[in-house]
């Protein structure tokens, strides 16, 4: 998966290399270029990510509940 992430990020990295430079020639095409580039990391490359960072439950450690909020204030009243 991880080997998956970096080519996904290296074909993203040279289609923005290449849309940059279509800008700067002035290319009829390089807005189209570009946007699909956005396009391409906002809904094929972000969510693999995403998912591949998160599997593993991870992110439990970050949200906030009821509990860690209790916790949080007994330690601000004992310091």
């Amino acid at each position: 998966m991880k080997k998956v992430l970096t080519v996904l990020f290296i074909v993203f990295l040279v289609w923005m290399s290449i849309g940059g430079y279509l800008i700067n020639t002035e290319h009829e095409k390089a807005k189209i270029v570009m946007g699909l580039g956005v396009l391409y990391l906002s809904f094929i490359f972000m969510p693999i990510f995403i998912y591949y960072r998160y599997k593993d439950g991870k992110y439990k450690k970050y949200i906030i509940n009821d509990d860690k909020l209790r916790n949080a204030f007994k330690q601000q009243g004992k310091g």
